[in-house]
């Protein structure tokens, strides 16, 4: 097995993700956190808010980690029957209620029987995303609306750069084997695909910025936070954490800051 295919099937390993990964909010708070420098800014939960305008009754966000557009939801949309969803039952202890444990792959809600189903940067960790998709479609009424999110696979080059150069020191070599890509196996540019085989109708929303960081610690904590992934990099994972570090400090210096291109999407679907 290649070193990319080790890595795909550990982004997609149920005990990986229900157990360190997501065990609780920490490594995806670090992840969310970077993009408090991003510019323009986005309101990602104000987007999906934005989207439901016109939806009423339940939405069930499937692989709702921290809680992060529940809340939202449940703040602006009152009205709404949210239930948040998750594989990690401790990533749960502080999403508001009603919540619950289950696979993605398995949804324990019978056929249209929800308005809406939110998959926000999660459709890249199931074993099956085309089985997964038909699933999500299968809970959804007629009329009713999916909203999925991932990234582009040129999101973030400049952290894939970043790492390979720091493993190459580590390891004295020129370039170091690739991090773990999280979104690769769903990408922005697979994503219509995918979806297109449940959905007939796919709106397509991209989201593309720039992260200026003048302090290596967000750029740290963010390359960190795939701790749980450190079997299947390939290199000593601390010590190449610690040369990127300051990789990112001498380029602030010489520079004036670190930066680095995003690019995300939000793909809204209906039946």
């Amino acid at each position: 097995m290649s070193n990319t295919a080790r890595q795909d099937a550990a982004v997609a390993d149920k005990a990986i993700l229900a157990n360190s990964a997501y065990a609780d909010g920490r490594h995806l708070a670090a992840r969310q956190s970077i993009y408090r420098w991003q510019q323009p800014q986005y309101d990602l939960p104000g987007i999906v808010v934005e989207e439901l305008t016109d939806t009423s009754g339940t939405v069930l966000d499937v692989g709702c980690g921290n809680g992060k557009f529940v809340s939202r939801l449940h703040k602006d949309r009152p009205d709404l029957q949210v239930v948040g969803m998750d594989i990690s039952a401790g990533i749960l202890a502080d999403v508001p209620k009603p919540v619950l444990v289950a696979d993605a792959q398995a949804l324990p809600f019978a056929d249209n029987s929800v308005d809406a189903v939110l998959a926000l940067h999660m459709l890249y960790h199931v074993g099956d995303i085309a089985a997964t998709i038909e699933e999500l479609a299968r809970v959804l009424r007629p009329g009713g609306v999916l909203i999925a999110s991932t990234n582009s696979d040129t999101d973030k080059q400049e952290l894939d750069q970043l790492w390979a150069g720091a493993a190459g020191d580590v390891l004295g070599i020129p370039e170091g084997p690739a991090r773990v890509s999280l979104s690769s196996r769903f990408s922005l540019e697979k994503a219509a695909g995918y979806l297109g085989t449940a959905f007939k109708e796919i709106r397509v929303r991209k989201l593309p910025g720039t992260i200026a960081i003048t302090d290596p610690v967000p750029v740290v904590a963010h390359l960190a936070s795939y701790e749980a992934w450190a079997d299947q990099c390939g290199v000593p994972f601390a010590d190449t954490i610690s040369r990127a570090a300051d990789i990112v400090a001498e380029t602030i210096t010489s520079e004036g800051s670190f930066k680095i291109m995003c690019l995300g999407g939000i793909l809204v679907c209906q039946l």
